[in-house]
């Protein structure tokens, strides 16, 4: 199984808290899609024997891009890879996007998942992170997309500053009212070199609050799983049969290939990232070179990143697979230092697995990076 992440560097405006890479600038945009096709086309022997089940476009913001845009991306993929037969494949996309023509065109095309970035249904929260959309924009884009989309995915945060439990409580039950499968949902961080992290130094902003966050969490948690949502991983929570086939390739260590300025690409023994300045990209992409940095894995580098994805989902850390892949070695270790998180009740085995209890979920990149292994190779 593989997947292809296409970044579209593109958004109407920044919002306070990203750190992702993109422009407010649309003049290159052309140039850029013809930039992405020449890359899809360049880099498919990378995946000359792997059937291509995913196709996900990130950014950025996707949707600011035309139906003939996408379309000419989808086509350039199914012109140079082998894509099986019903791929999944999603347009991340934003509510002001999201007209009812829009959604026409996006449904007649192949695109067959949608992830929408409503984030909060409340004006003073969307105000606060400096979202393009309105509440009302984010009502009603789901109202139309739910009409032709079965799989859709949304984006909610929590942790925003003067957010009660309630008004979470009550974004939850919003989100759920429209019957959609998927929910992604992330605590609000501050981000180097974001206008929020500004707003937090100069003191305009209160410095966030790690309990509410948790708070919020444990609601989160509590409601998806009343609702029937599964938490398959610390942010996902998906409806059987929902869960998101591009994310959990990248929570399994499958290979992908990232397509387009500062996308990630990873074949199982090596990681690699494109330049992330859209000028440069473009102009070394017309000249057929692959502004690409390359880093080969070593087995800690390989033992560390299953350590990090696995403990954050419901299939856990596999010892057996840590000795096998990584060495008998590697499998002690990460038993030693599980032994105190499982003593704290934090973790748990299970058919020799590592997974974190519901206690430890929260706390699970903070477990994990104890149970890194620094300096052996």
């Amino acid at each position: 199984m593989s997947g292809i992440y296409i970044h579209i560097p593109f958004c109407k405006q920044a919002c306070h808290y990203c750190d992702f890479h993109f422009s407010t600038s649309m003049g290159k945009k052309e140039r850029m899609v013809a930039a992405l096709c020449t890359e899809l086309e360049l880099r498919k022997g990378e995946f000359e024997d792997v059937p291509v089940e995913t196709i996900y476009f990130g950014g950025g913001t996707p949707s600011v891009l035309d139906s003939s845009e996408l379309n000419k991306l989808i086509d350039t993929v199914y012109s140079h890879y082998h894509v099986v037969d019903d791929p999944e494949i999603t347009l991340e996309a934003n509510p002001d996007d999201l007209s009812e023509d829009r959604i026409n065109d996006l449904s007649s095309s192949r695109i067959n998942r949608l992830s929408i970035g409503i984030q909060s249904f409340f004006e003073q929260d969307l105000k606060l992170m400096n979202r393009a959309h309105t509440a009302q924009e984010a009502e009603k884009s789901l109202s139309l997309a739910v009409k032709s989309f079965e799989n859709i995915s949304i984006d909610l945060i929590y942790g925003i500053p003067n957010m009660s439990k309630e008004r979470w409580r009550k974004n939850i039950q919003k989100a759920l009212s429209f019957a959609i499968p998927h929910i992604s949902s992330y605590a609000l961080t501050v981000e180097p070199n974001t206008a929020l992290a500004s707003f937090i130094t100069n003191g305009t902003m209160a410095p966030l609050d790690d309990a509410l966050a948790r708070a919020h969490f444990n609601i989160l948690v509590k409601e998806m799983e009343i609702a029937g949502f599964a938490c398959y991983e610390i942010s996902n929570f998906g409806k059987p049969g929902f869960f998101s086939k591009n994310n959990t390739a990248y929570w399994l260590q499958k290979k992908y290939l990232g397509i387009g300025p500062s996308a990630h690409s990873y074949d199982g023994e090596r990681r690699g990232w494109n330049i992330n300045n859209n000028p440069r990209y473009i102009a070394a992409i017309e000249r057929k070179e692959l502004p690409m940095q390359v880093e080969m894995l070593s087995p800690t580098d390989r033992y560390n990143e299953y350590i990090m994805t696995g403990l954050r989902t419901i299939w856990g850390v596999s010892l057996d697979k840590i000795a096998k892949e990584n060495g008998e070695n590697f499998k002690v270790y990460a038993l030693r230092q599980a032994q105190k998180y499982i003593d704290e009740h934090l973790l748990y085995l299970d058919d020799n697995r590592l997974l974190t209890t519901k206690k430890g979920r929260f706390l699970a990149d903070g477990i994990a990076a104890d149970l890194f292994m620094i300096n052996l190779s």
